[in-house]
């Protein structure tokens, strides 16, 4: 039973930190490096810097996320 449990938590952590990975590197944030900053925190702090970066996101962020939009000359 502890060993499901341990697996479950397991899971859980690398899907939030995933998570939050994904969302670091869509999201535009207001000063461009930032990102990089919670991106170092989330990897070297992955529980910890996970729940901080979704708690601050809404005041480090635009709102808006990152659209492919090559310019391409013709």
């Amino acid at each position: 039973m502890e060993i499901i449990l341990i697996m479950t938590l397991s899971f859980l952590t690398l899907i939030i930190v995933f998570w939050a990975l994904i969302d670091i590197v869509r999201s535009r944030f207001i000063n461009p490096n930032m990102r990089t900053v919670w991106l170092v925190v989330v990897l070297f702090f992955p529980i910890i810097g996970s729940i901080l970066y979704f708690q601050m996101r809404k005041t480090l962020t635009t709102g808006e996320s990152l659209k492919f939009n090559p310019k391409f000359k013709n």
